[in-house]
Formats: structure tokens, sequence, C-alpha cells
């Protein structure tokens, strides 16, 4: 996401499984929290005053933040001043339905969209939305919302270490994508229908580190690379 210089870089909503369903944050967050947390587990020690305590993993990151959109008056070209808030945040509140396209046709099963925050080219936060909440605070006379608040959390969905940078300016490859396991898939009938031919599940398995193709698990997040030229 190049920027002309002077100009701040807008943070964005994109949503994975359709990158034309994207929302531009009218005004930067002023602030924003990242949440990670460890799991340690107590073990009676006979003697101590305390328990052991014994690492038994991580927690998924959560990223909370609140964004303000304003139709009242025009900030950019994508609204007119006066129009309706909603037919604004309405993307933010479709990136949490189930997509159609992604239900499992075995289990008839779905799930919401992955999601991608960024803010410039310095970072991205690949995750999923599990809440969000709108407060509407300006109004027409005729009661027609103007102005609203969004307090939004994301559910990281990998960790940005794993991956290749994903933002298209910070060395994310052309094609790259995420999908995201449903319930009954397996890697080589992902693999089918992403490349057409089962038998290169392999390439799935090496790109995402996949030692055991068998434990495949539904909301497994998977990175779909283009096959290496033969």
């Amino acid at each position: 996401m190049s920027v002309p210089s002077g100009q701040l870089a807008k943070a964005k909503v994109t949503n994975l499984d359709d990158s034309s369903q994207s929302v531009e944050c009218m005004f930067n967050p002023s602030e924003y929290s990242f949440t990670k947390t460890n799991e340690w587990k107590p073990f009676e020690a006979k003697g101590d005053d305390i328990p052991r305590l014994e690492f038994v993993g991580g927690s998924i990151g959560t990223l909370s933040l609140k964004l303000l959109f304003d139709t009242n008056e025009k900030h950019n070209d994508s609204y007119t001043a006066g129009s309706d808030v909603r037919a604004i945040t309405k993307k933010l509140w479709d990136m949490m339905k189930i997509n159609p396209s992604k239900i499992n046709q075995k289990t008839n099963k779905g799930q919401p969209p992955s999601v991608r925050f960024e803010w410039g080219s310095l970072w991205s936060f690949t995750a999923v939305i599990i809440s969000i909440t709108e407060t509407f605070t300006m109004f027409r006379p005729d009661g027609t919302p103007v102005r609203s608040s969004i307090d939004i959390q994301f559910r990281q969905l990998i960790s940005e270490n794993d991956y290749p940078a994903q933002n298209p300016t910070s060395g994310g490859n052309p094609g790259e994508h995420l999908r995201t396991v449903l319930e009954g898939e397996t890697l080589a009938g992902i693999a089918f229908e992403e490349y057409g031919d089962a038998t290169v599940w392999r390439h799935l398995a090496d790109t995402n580190r996949i030692r055991d193709p068998r434990r495949l698990r539904p909301g497994q997040v998977l990175l779909v690379t283009p096959l290496p030229l033969r």
C-alpha cells in the first residue's frame, strides 16, 4: 500500500475470500491493543510453598481497536455527504457472515471469511473478526445515521513469522492466498481443487510445514502458493 509523500497511510480491512471487498478506514485508530497469553499448569510439589509451573502452550493473539466512520461531511469520493454511514460499515459486518461459496458440500457447514488488517506496508494481521460493536452518534433529521464508531476484535489465524508477508508491497507473491480447512477435507482433495491434481498434495504439505497430512484439522489455515515451475 503505497501513498504519496507527505500523506498518511490509511488502515484497511480486506476480505481474503474476496479481495474486492475491503474497507479503508476514514480515520486511522488513535490506539490499538494486542493481547496474547501463555498457559502454565501448576503441579503439586511436596515440601514447597507454591506448586511447580509447567508451560502448556501459547494462546491465539487478539487485536482490538476502535474505528470512526463519518459521512456527515465528504472525506473522499466513495460516498456523498449526508449518506447513510451503514452503507460503508456493512462491509465489516458482512465479514462476519458465513461465505456461501465455502460451505462444505459433505457436512453442509461453513464459516466466515478470513480477513487481513493492514496499516501501510509495515505490518499486517491475518485473522478472523470475532466481535463488532457499532455505536451510532450522529443522525440526519429523518433518523439516518451519519456517524458511528466501531469496536472491533480480530483473532489471529497464523503467526506472521510462519509465512511470507501478505501485504502486496511487503513481499507477498502473486497468486498466493489463504484457505481455511473445512471438516472432512484432505490435503489431496484441496490440492485437486486448487491445482487440478490431487497428487501434488506434497507441495501444500511442504509449504505449510505439515509433517503428518492425516492430522489436518478443521479451522486450520493453509497458505496456497503456485506450483514450482517444472
